[in-house]
């Protein structure tokens, strides 16, 4: 966005073409500079509702600004995360549906960063393009601003590229940028977890934005149709459902509960991911009875054939987030979380690991 904005303000000195020839423009070549100061100023509005205290300037300059000495901390440590959606976005594409495909951007980064305690305090996005389409365009960044606005944090800037040849028609691309703050002494690193600690899950709002190659191929595969209904509604809705953002309701438990890791389950699902809030000599023991598992990964898992094992390794399978809490503050924390509008359960316990023994088990 801030590179198509300074097109239209900057001098440029050029040789004079020949005298009858044509001249040739950036147009010519595939690019036009005319639709990309549409974009941002279609844009402007929806991204200036993210504006949050600390924000200095606004769209347009070469870089974003934030002042971090007008939030208070002491000894601010900060946290940043990138990430895409991987192909959920070419499902977004071929269905026509660009309003959600934003917020599963912003998902998968603040959900990334927040996990280490850390408030969300801007974000960057990169759209990328063959010919940029407008309108395809601003439903997508309209959705990037929505998860900000969830997240509670700006959109302060971004890139919207137009490459010609690179990309198929109607083909794009998207990734972003989230950078978080938290204390120093209040980093969440999963150091003081230890056997006997209470594992928390946060309920998905399905298939979040992992996963989606072999999502894709089962479509193919079992030829259904985008109305086929899955847990009562279109198997495309349930897909193309945005990945929850656990913002708000996991930094308001943050004041009331000390959290002593947190788990964000995208790929590699519930089985590699949960390791990495875990010290060495600790395993996780799942009671998968414990939680709901939405309809839709049935229908994957029954459209594949696939082994349970893949499924733990592969989807999120209804959990979304997974945190550590000591087994005293359990209640507290379903309690303050379902206040908060999210859907938890108590999903399984920390043990001693067993040796070399894998550190996620399940039980039925």
């Amino acid at each position: 966005m801030s590179g198509l904005r300074f097109a239209r303000t900057c001098y440029t000195i050029r040789a004079m073409p020949k005298r009858g020839s044509r001249s040739v423009t950036y147009a010519d070549a595939g690019v036009s500079i005319d639709r990309g100061d549409e974009l941002v100023d279609r844009i402007l509005g929806a991204a200036k509702r993210t504006d949050r205290p600390g924000v200095l300037g606004g769209l347009g300059g070469f870089g974003a600004l934030f002042d971090l000495s007008s939030l208070g901390y002491r000894q601010p440590v900060l946290v940043s995360g990138t990430d895409g959606v991987g192909t959920k976005i070419k499902l977004a594409i071929d269905s026509g549906r660009h309003d959600t495909i934003g917020i599963d951007l912003v998902a998968m980064c603040v959900n990334d960063i927040l996990v280490q305690g850390a408030e969300p305090l801007y974000f960057l996005d990169y759209f990328a393009t063959g010919k940029l389409d407008v309108d395809v365009a601003e439903r997508v960044v309209k959705g990037v601003a929505r998860g900000c606005e969830i997240a509670g944090c700006t959109l302060a800037g971004g890139e919207t590229a137009e490459m010609p040849g690179l990309y198929r028609p109607g083909d794009y691309d998207l990734a972003g940028f989230a950078v978080g703050v938290v204390e120093k002494k209040a980093i969440i690193d999963g150091r003081r977890i230890v056997p006997g600690d209470a594992l928390i899950g946060i309920a998905s709002s399905g298939v979040h934005s992992n996963g989606y190659s072999l999502v894709r191929k089962l479509l193919k595969d079992s030829r259904a149709k985008p109305s086929t209904r899955v847990g009562g509604r279109p198997l495309l809705d349930a897909l193309m459902e945005p990945t929850r953002i656990y913002v708000k309701p996991v930094l308001a438990l943050l004041e009331k509960v000390a959290i002593k890791g947190m788990a964000h389950i995208t790929g590699g699902g519930i089985t590699e991911n949960v390791p990495r809030m875990l010290p060495e000599k600790t395993a996780a023991a799942f009671c998968k009875s414990a939680w709901p598992r939405p309809a839709v990964f049935d229908w994957l898992q029954q459209a594949g054939n696939i082994e349970e094992t893949e499924m733990l390794r592969t989807f999120n399978c209804g959990l979304g987030m997974v945190l550590a809490v000591a087994a005293a503050d359990a209640a507290k924390t379903l309690k303050l979380l379902a206040k908060h509008g999210e859907q938890c359960s108590i999903v399984g316990e920390v043990r001693k690991r067993r040796g070399d023994g894998p550190q996620v088990v399940y039980e039925e």
